[in-house]
């Protein structure tokens, strides 16, 4: 029997001549306008929390983002509008504040993700996949899903994290939508590609009404109110200062810089991270052309725009970082058999080797400009954790900046970005720049909140604009820093700040690692170690625990002393440890900073 009528007799008339599309956008119109969604689609912050559905929807649409740097935050937003133009009821949210519980009542679930060091997923999607991939993984039988990767071809486990999400939500039950999609550093194009597949997927699994407007054109994800100056619009900023901050005898060659943004209307926080444009080292391009047998005066095409050959190996393209498509293109159009042979047995090796130049030089060629260019590319911004708070310096920008020297093929080559910053660029020069948020590093909203930072080197440098921000917040959080490097005399950066913070009461503790001022090795983990009750008495007063620099070997090796100190001192086992410590994670009460 079917239930009553509740429509009066005209508008039943009404619907009678519509057609089944017609009812099905009216349908989404009616559910909208009863409560189940906002009264008009807007773009929720990058931050938004899945929403909860009052009524029943075509379809559960989670759009989620995993992003390290907010490129894979910028296409999830883009992603969300596109969906919204197709009256699709999407939610957005980051995994930052996503709910990895919530992921066995998904329905469809779009993942745009990044991946970090050796194929890992970024920090904000840390608790997510160790779910996915724990012994409390979730049946995902009801789940259709898509995955869409953003990564570094220069790195062997390239769009790692993307590959592990797609095979583990496939394995516990999911059925993709769209295979997943890799892209470059170079991804527009191919996440714009990859968006004109999975909308109409999407809106023909929910059966949603068509198109109510044109699709948004992909943005960078930057917000009303916010400088128009951005990555693919950066400021020519000044180069005020540069100073080397540490000691002759010092192994490393750490430079503190200050940039004047006068005139930007640029904003930053502290935990933020400054983009910086960099032009190529015009001996190495010499020597890349001499390589090859070029002089430089070549014309090319660069996205339309015609340069000499030079021009654009030095402002365009990178030639600094190898990738495994410049190894096995150079060693096809060299002719070279001994590279062609090495090249088709482990190209991985090969770029882990020599740098684009270097292997140019160690196997000389003859190539045409369009050849060379093909090879290479795209020139991309580097990311330095930001040194100041900006309610300390006002129009400024401090970075901490270790410049990388190196040798390969016996022969000398300087870190592209840092030889500029630290060398190249002169004084009161123009340095191209742009601020990218980070809002997965962030101090406590309560200032009286305790914080424990952890870091070592140049990892130093977001502590230092943490300090400075709580002093001018006047926070009366207890504050400790745990920091490491080689020697106390020639690597203790920033030390005449680090002892007026502590003399003037603001720095509350300090535990400090000189790993090579004794016969022994020590390092902040064993410093962590060492404290283990007062880190853990801390932890239970509510403290913030901040972890920056070496995601590789420091950071795993300090969130091993940490898992060790909860056990020991919160009295549990290793899976509770892990599982306390991935709490404090979503809470947001631990959070890294690591690369």
């Amino acid at each position: 029997m079917n239930p009553p009528n509740p429509l009066p007799d005209e508008i039943f008339s009404a619907l009678s001549p519509l057609t089944p599309l017609q009812l099905a956008w009216l349908s989404g119109y009616c559910w909208a306008q009863a409560g189940g969604a906002a009264d008009a689609p807007q773009r929720p912050s990058e931050n938004a929390a899945p929403a909860v559905q009052t009524a029943a929807a075509p379809a559960n649409i989670t759009v989620l983002s995993a992003s390290q740097t907010g490129n894979a935050r910028a296409v999830a937003a883009r992603l969300h509008e596109a969906l919204l133009s197709r009256n699709l009821p999407a939610t957005l949210a980051s995994c930052a504040d996503y709910k990895p519980k919530n992921l066995a009542a998904e329905q469809i679930l779009l993942l745009v993700t990044s991946t970090q060091g050796e194929g890992e997923p970024p920090e904000e999607a840390l608790s997510l996949f160790k779910l996915v991939n724990g012994k409390k993984a979730p049946d995902l039988g009801g789940l259709k899903f898509a995955v869409l990767g953003l990564g570094d071809s220069s790195y062997p486990k390239f769009c790692g994290a993307a590959v592990d999400f797609d095979s583990r939500l496939a394995a516990l039950g999911g059925v993709r939508l769209l295979p997943r999609t890799d892209c470059d550093l170079e991804f527009q194009a191919e996440a714009e590609a990859w968006m004109a597949k999975i909308v109409p997927a999407v809106a023909a699994e929910c059966k949603a009404a068509p198109a109510a407007q044109a699709a948004p054109q992909f943005s960078d994800g930057l917000s009303a109110g916010q400088s128009a100056y951005g990555k693919e619009n950066p400021f020519p900023a000044t180069l005020s200062v540069r100073q080397k901050i540490t000691g002759r005898n010092s192994d490393k060659d750490v430079r503190h810089i200050e940039i004047d943004l006068a005139g930007s209307g640029l904003q930053y926080t502290a935990g933020d991270a400054l983009g910086v444009w960099f032009d190529n080292d015009g001996e190495l391009v010499s020597r890349l052309l001499a390589a090859v047998s070029l002089t430089g005066d070549e014309a090319v095409d660069v996205n339309g725009e015609n340069k000499t050959l030079r021009a654009a190996l030095t402002h365009d393209y990178e030639i600094s970082q190898n990738t495994p498509h410049f190894v096995k293109g150079y060693a096809e159009l060299a002719g070279n058999a001994e590279l062609a042979e090495r090249a088709q047995a482990d190209a991985a090796a090969l770029v882990a080797e020599y740098p684009p130049v270097a292997l140019a030089e160690h196997y000389p060629a003859q190539l045409t400009a369009e050849q060379l260019v093909s090879l290479l590319r795209p020139l991309t911004p580097r990311l330095y954790s930001i040194a100041s708070a900006q309610d300390e310096v006002g129009d400024e920008v401090h970075l901490t900046v270790g410049v990388l020297n190196y040798e390969s093929d016996g022969k000398p080559f300087t870190g592209a970005a840092s030889g500029y910053l630290a060398e190249r660029l002169p004084e009161e020069g123009q340095v191209r720049v742009f601020v990218e948020r980070n809002p997965n590093f962030r101090l406590p909203e309560n200032p009286d909140t305790p914080i424990i930072m952890i870091g070592c080197g140049t990892g130093i440098a977001p502590f230092r604009a943490f300090m400075q921000q709580r002093a001018a917040d006047s926070a009366g959080g207890k504050n400790w820093l745990v920091f490491g490097n080689p020697h106390f005399t020639d690597d203790f950066l920033y030390q005449t700040e680090w002892q007026q913070f502590a003399k003037d009461g603001l720095l509350t503790k300090y535990s400090f690692a000189w790993s090579r001022d004794q016969k022994e090795k020590i390092y902040v983990q064993h410093r962590l170690q060492e404290n283990g009750a007062q880190i853990w008495d801390w932890i239970q007063e509510g403290a913030h625990i901040y972890v920056c620099g070496d995601a590789a070997k420091m950071a795993k090796d300090v969130e091993a002393a940490l898992l060790a100190v909860i056990a020991a001192h919160g009295g549990m086992d290793g899976d509770a440890a892990d599982e306390y410590l991935d709490e404090m994670r979503q809470e947001k009460r631990y959070q890294r900073d690591v690369y």
